[in-house]
């Protein structure tokens, strides 16, 4: 399996078949390179402009943008209600975390989450191998955040998005304030991870991708 960051909290997993998932794809505000990329599945966390631009997306795909179980091209998918605030929604609406099953392997993107997960939220996600990490705060949880639930969640492999970085317009923080006092981190000069279950093994707890 690849996992390629697109910048912000766009990635495009392809799994050992060739399927191709796009998570929050995003307009030309955010200020990278818009992922005008073919996928056979898209998922959209919420539905704001930097995490829901499906029409620069190329091919016939799937777009999944609700909670629940879904199945799609022996892909399985689980969508998990949260807010992107901490305080129920009122603030900037809902949130859905997405899972997925590939090559054996459990992703789980967070979205715009603004909050510390509960255990009902964490019992739904169930354990996961690899986490793809809001870091940035103001929109999202922030960096303190952020190591809580790395901790609570404990997956092989944290991989950080939705932070500040040279090309990025939002104010909010970079991603040195979550690398700090972290042990194991490895930073790569590539947006792209070529993994397996083997690999997670030797590869650092926490994983920075250069953006594309």
């Amino acid at each position: 399996m690849k996992i390629k960051w697109l910048g912000h909290s766009c990635f495009l997993i392809t799994s050992s078949a060739g399927v191709r998932i796009l998570t929050d794809p995003f307009d030309s505000t955010v200020g990278y390179k818009v992922p005008e990329v073919e996928a056979d599945i898209v998922t959209t966390s919420h539905d704001h402009y930097d995490h829901n631009y499906v029409k620069a997306v190329k091919g016939e795909f799937v777009h999944l943008h609700t909670a629940g179980q879904h199945n799609v091209k022996g892909i399985e998918i689980t969508g998990v209600d949260t807010f992107h605030d901490e305080a129920g929604g009122s603030k900037r609406g809902n949130n859905i975390v997405f899972t997925f099953l590939v090559d054996g392997i459990k992703i789980c993107h967070l979205g715009d989450l603004g909050h510390i997960l509960t255990d009902g939220q964490l019992e739904q996600i169930g354990q996961t191998d690899i986490l793809l990490l809001p870091v940035g705060g103001t929109y999202t949880i922030d960096y303190m955040q952020a190591t809580e639930l790395a901790t609570i969640m404990n997956p092989r492999l944290v991989i950080p998005m939705h932070y500040k970085t040279p090309v990025m317009n939002f104010n909010i923080d970079g991603v040195d304030k979550f690398l700090d006092n972290k042990v194991s981190v490895q930073s790569l000069d590539s947006p792209e991870l070529e993994v397996s279950l083997d690999s997670l093994h030797s590869l650092a707890e926490v994983v920075v991708l250069d953006y594309e």
